[in-house]
């Protein structure tokens, strides 16, 4: 275990966070807020610490699979310990527990939180809080990459670590250019949607942190009805960018290099949109006679369906007083998650639409013993070591969820929100359903469960292996 590279990284990692909470410092300046003074106590420690750790380079620059699981786990971790200490210092979220269950919920854009009301916070803090869900939607480490200069070809380790997905590849030969490239997609996307809420009349705070939380696929709203109170126009911009922002950001590279005939054939992408769509279509059905009008019925359902699919979390109705069906079907969406290589959560559709088909070929191998059959996805026969690590991910997600279950089964709640409250953490969505739906929050839970969910929150976020080598002897040996 190459140890000092982990600690060089972290440090950096953290310097950064220092650099970034110069904008709630920012924020409070603008708005006259006297909490302003946290981040920049925060921020102070953050530059210092990261100041003091670069001045020891490591003598080994290169790391492995095993120091890249690592060191993003523990970055996400620190970043976390760190970015909760304002909420804590100003008094706006008295128990540090609390502080670092929002926090984490934001890194790892859930969108879950401990807050009854979030009106009263102030603005730099708001701010902060959504800003969260942009850096942790793309990845802190990510990030890193792009700015910084790492171990040469060895840094694809941290991505694969980081990165959501069966399969994480580079865009470009070089793994600093890839991540310049992801980067730049998810700034100009971004800075598109923050244009059109402003042209459609939303305030320029409201348009920055809802944008922020659209492009995390995260859902912290700064309104306590999250995006109920914005004009019909308004949440049709925010449905339609928490869609763009669960496809595969490879799609939008290709159509940047001018290849719209590859990107439109990518076979995750139409399936994606394709279960958007049936979604749509079979709850629009079963919730007649709750809207008044059909247009109404389909925009409130189409927010839901993408909020729900891409992870982010926004509502705009207490999708909980739905019909039975309707239920289900969003609980299912919670699973599937959005596309591979997107800010989204979940299982992800291609790990979904390859088990399908594996379930599949194994039906027909059976029905004919000597017959040879491949799975195939994207046009592509699947190697078998590809399918074996999206069954190993599959067994340990299982793992996970159903030990957390029975932890959460604790708090004696009905069957539907504990299962639920799992499943929302986890797949990184935010509000479930019951004790935890959209009209309530995780404040009630006892300290245990908690620190449970925050752990799901961030294996949800990191593909649950990341996580689960920090639990293992071997991991630590040098």
């Amino acid at each position: 275990m190459n140890f000092s590279i982990i600690r060089y990284i972290l440090c950096r990692v953290l310097e950064i966070e220092g650099v970034f909470l110069a904008l709630p410092c920012v924020t409070a300046l603008i708005y006259g807020e006297k909490s302003g003074w946290a981040f920049a106590a925060t921020m102070a420690l953050c530059l210092g610490i990261g100041f003091i750790g670069k001045r020891f380079r490591p003598k080994n620059p290169v790391f492995y699979a095993r120091e890249g699981f690592v060191t993003v786990s523990l970055s996400w971790v620190m970043l976390s310990l760190a970015g909760a200490l304002p909420f804590t210092l100003c008094g706006e979220i008295p128990s540090y527990t609390d502080a670092l269950f929002e926090v984490i919920s934001g890194f790892t854009t859930t969108g879950a939180s401990i807050l009854r009301e979030v009106e009263p916070l102030s603005r730099c803090c708001l701010f902060w809080r959504s800003f969260t869900h942009w850096l942790g939607g793309m990845g802190v480490l990510v990030f890193v990459m792009a700015v910084l200069p790492l171990a040469g070809g060895y840094n694809m380790h941290l991505m694969r670590a980081e990165s959501p997905g069966p399969l994480v590849g580079k865009l470009t030969p070089r793994v600093k250019q890839t991540a310049q490239i992801l980067y730049g997609i998810y700034l100009a996307m971004t800075i598109l949607q923050i244009v059109l809420l402003l042209l459609s009349g939303m305030p320029l705070f409201d348009s920055l942190t809802m944008s922020f939380g659209t492009a995390g696929t995260g859902g912290f709203g700064i309104l306590n009805d999250s995006a109920a109170s914005y004009t019909a126009q308004q949440q049709w911009i925010l449905t339609v960018f928490m869609i763009l922002f669960g496809v595969n950001f490879n799609v939008y590279y290709l159509f940047l290099i001018r290849k719209p005939k590859q990107a439109l054939r990518c076979e995750e992408m139409r399936v994606y949109l394709g279960i958007i769509a049936v979604a749509v279509l079979v709850i629009v059905w079963n919730t007649r006679g709750y809207f008044v009008t059909l247009a109404q019925s389909f925009r409130h359902v189409a927010f839901q369906v993408a909020s729900i699919i891409t992870t982010t979390g926004f509502s705009t109705v207490d999708f909980d007083q739905w019909p039975g069906l309707s239920k289900n079907i969003l609980v299912f969406l919670m699973f599937i998650g959005a596309c591979a290589g997107s800010t989204g959560g979940g299982i992800k559709v291609s790990r979904c639409a390859v088990l399908f088909k594996s379930v599949r070929n194994e039906l027909r191998c059976a029905m004919h013993p000597r017959s040879v059959r491949r799975v195939h996805f994207e046009g592509r026969p699947m190697e078998q070591g590809v399918l074996h690590s999206i069954e190993k991910f599959f067994a340990a997600y299982m793992l996970v969820f159903m030990a957390s279950v029975l932890i959460i089964s604790l708090e004696n709640m009905d069957f539907g929100s504990t299962f639920t409250a799992v499943a929302a953490t986890l797949n990184n969505i935010g509000p479930g359903l019951g004790a935890v739906g959209p009209a309530k929050n995780f404040a009630d839970l006892s300290m245990l469960s908690k620190y449970v969910l925050m752990f799901d929150m961030l294996a949800g976020r990191l593909e649950v292996f990341p996580m689960l080598v920090l639990f293992m002897p071997m991991t630590w040996r040098k």
